[in-house]
């Protein structure tokens, strides 16, 4: 149920900005948490949020974000949690965002159905639904099912499909999925395809003549290589700390500066390679969040733990040291 202040709210502001297409990088928003305190697991904290909010727009010139996904550690917040994180990035979002994307997944077909009729109700600029995972659909026509009786619930509101095969174990191509998607599932809009699987995209992409769909990319550091193939963009934890870098990889790329954009691309990846070897997941995406933007974002809820102190310091020392081509 929507508190009283919150429907006011909506009035005055039910979306971020109507019909704008999705493109572009999108930052999957980090949930920022309180230390250990009285409670025997960690508690949101939503009063960073308006800081972040600024941070991602006037410092990395991220104007969209995806809420509650893997990033944001979704599945390991309860219903309410994370109904209380989407009103806060809406509210803190409004005129500043472009579009809050949020993620209304969940193992449990009615909790993720709640979930998309809030995010409706508060306005949100589309809803992404991951595949369950544990009783999984064994072929499209299963997953399908699954994924409309999620839309249904919300049913003016843009629908993405979640494609992250390493984390759910469900390996149905998307080039297969959306092979007369459109007339189940009417709200579709496109995929955040988290997948190395190239092929798969570009046939997805290929298929896609009318522009219908939208594809957003999810492996940061392959993204070149999905916007030659004609990714519209992309979703993913770099761009909450390196997005202008990866906006300026974007524009080498639209010009066509080829050469430029892969100096950011790989860049980009020398990081990423080099504190995937450190051991490299959400709770350590948190603390160089932290550290370069400032904001506390916390600790992870477990099963997650927090990053060492050792990575922390040598994750930074990396960071520090790489040369950027536009001299920053």
């Amino acid at each position: 149920m929507l508190s009283a202040d919150w429907q006011d709210e909506m009035q005055r502001c039910n979306s971020m900005t109507p019909g704008k297409k999705l493109q572009g990088l999108v930052a999957a928003a980090i949930t920022p948490m309180t230390p250990d305190g009285s409670f025997h697991f960690r508690q949101i904290n939503l009063s960073v949020i308006h800081q972040y909010v600024d941070y991602l727009v006037s410092e990395q010139k991220v104007k969209n974000v995806f809420v509650n996904g893997t990033t944001g550690e979704g599945l390991s917040l309860n219903i309410q949690e994370r109904k209380q994180l989407a009103e806060e990035w809406m509210r803190q979002g409004k005129d500043k965002l472009d579009h809050v994307i949020i993620h209304v997944g969940a193992l449990s077909l009615p909790e993720s159905q709640e979930l998309a009729k809030h995010a409706a109700a508060i306005g949100a600029s589309g809803i992404a639904v991951i595949a369950p995972s544990f009783f999984k659909p064994t072929n499209k026509d299963e997953l399908i099912a699954f994924l409309q009786k999620v839309a249904s619930e919300a049913p003016v509101v843009p629908f993405y499909y979640y494609h992250i095969p390493p984390l759910t174990g469900v390996k149905i191509r998307v080039e297969e999925l959306l092979d007369g998607i459109k007339e189940q599932i009417p709200t579709f809009q496109g995929v955040k395809f988290s997948d190395t699987d190239l092929l798969d995209l570009a046939q997805c992409i290929n298929k896609n003549e009318r522009e219908e769909f939208v594809f957003l990319y999810g492996v940061d550091e392959q993204l070149l290589s999905a916007l030659a193939i004609g990714a519209d963009g992309a979703v993913g934890s770099t761009y909450n700390y390196l997005g202008q870098k990866n906006n300026l990889m974007l524009q080498a790329f639209a010009k066509p500066d080829l050469a430029l954009a892969r100096k950011y691309q790989f860049l980009t990846g020398e990081f990423l390679s080099y504190v995937i070897k450190l051991g490299f997941g959400v709770a350590q995406t948190k603390a160089v969040m932290t550290f370069v933007s400032g904001i506390p974002m916390g600790p992870p809820r477990l099963p997650l733990v927090d990053a060492s102190e050792e990575f922390i310091v040598k994750a930074k020392a990396k960071l520090d040291s790489i040369v950027w081509p536009d001299g920053d």
